[in-house]
């Protein structure tokens, strides 16, 4: 257990000296600062603007800063050689892959916390309604960036960072549209077309069931038996990622 969580809490320290994650950070934070140069021309709709762009920005910057950091976990061992003094120790290949994975969502979530701090305190100050469906929203955007993870890590478990980078790109473009292509397919008359839609929706992360973005914005309601289903859902879809990560990664030969 010791080896294990060294190996997460270094992948942290790197991930946090990297310059990349540091851009990204500050980025983040300034757009949801910009939210006051918006509110300024906005007339009637100060709060629905300030939670729509606080929660735009700080769901952007995440998903770009965990593509790039999952995407690149093999490719920049193999790079540097430290991959070769990884396999060669105790520690087993599933337990190198999984400490990885912890350790890049440990960078992440702390970014996350100190995002959302800053967007809760930014509502504060304009004393605008903090409601449940606020931290409903930030809450299943970390379980989205888990299943973005797992398939960064999928990918870069035998593929190249540029072609892991693209792929998990794609994947979170059509896994916010798959609830919407099994929506036309289901309106198409032709049985094959049907069939093809729900095989694309089954196999597609369903990425639209962790964005409660638009709840918070019009205050609307969330139930926690909807809340406790998405969060099952994204963590099982994470399991099922890593599990295959780490059939693959066994049997990858490093030369």
């Amino acid at each position: 257990m010791g080896p294990f969580v060294a190996l997460a809490f270094n992948g942290f320290r790197e991930a946090r000296r990297n310059r990349v994650t540091l851009l990204v950070a500050i980025f983040a934070l300034a757009m949801i600062l910009s939210t006051t140069l918006v509110l300024e021309v906005t007339v009637g709709t100060f709060d629905r603007v300030l939670t729509d762009v606080g929660l735009g920005a700080m769901s952007l910057m995440l998903v770009l800063l965990t593509i790039f950091l999952s995407s690149g976990l093999i490719s920049r061992e193999i790079e540097r050689r430290t991959i070769f003094l990884m396999v060669s120790k105790p520690l087993s290949r599933g337990a190198f892959l999984v400490g990885r994975l912890l350790g890049n969502m440990l960078t992440v979530t702390v970014l996350q916390l100190a995002m959302a701090a800053l967007f809760f305190l930014m509502m504060l100050f304009y004393q605008s309604p903090i409601t449940p469906t606020h931290l409903a929203a930030v809450g299943m955007l970390w379980f989205e960036l888990w299943v973005l993870s797992g398939v960064g890590f999928l990918m870069s478990s035998f593929s190249s960072q540029m072609v892991s980078a693209f792929v998990t790109v794609s994947i979170y473009v059509a896994g916010n549209l798959a609830s919407d292509i099994y929506s036309l397919a289901g309106k198409s008359k032709s049985e094959a077309v049907q069939s093809l839609g729900k095989a694309v929706y089954y196999l597609l992360p369903d990425l639209s069931r962790f964005n409660f973005r638009p709840h918070a914005t019009y205050y609307a309601s969330v139930s926690s038996s909807e809340l406790l289903s998405s969060a099952a859902y994204g963590m099982a879809y994470t399991g099922v990622l890593v599990a295959l990560a780490v059939l693959l990664f066994n049997r990858r030969d490093f030369r």
